[in-house]
């Protein structure tokens, strides 16, 4: 989270943990969602939520 945050200081305003049930987590930018355990199942690394950042940003651009 650390590089991530470093890397993208000046693009975020804010990040929010919400809590949920049954362990499940999303990911959301702009109220898009990016990532959702419940639909994949699995958990997601570090390195790929920057990697869908990246994703989400260049086709927002």
């Amino acid at each position: 989270m650390g590089a991530f945050l470093k890397e993208y200081v000046n693009n975020i305003s804010e990040i929010a943990l919400i809590p949920s049930d049954a362990g499940r987590y999303e990911i959301s930018v702009n109220d898009d969602l990016i990532y959702s355990k419940a639909q994949t199942g699995q958990h997601i690394e570090p390195q790929e939520v920057l990697r869908l950042y990246e994703e989400y940003l260049k086709e927002k651009v």
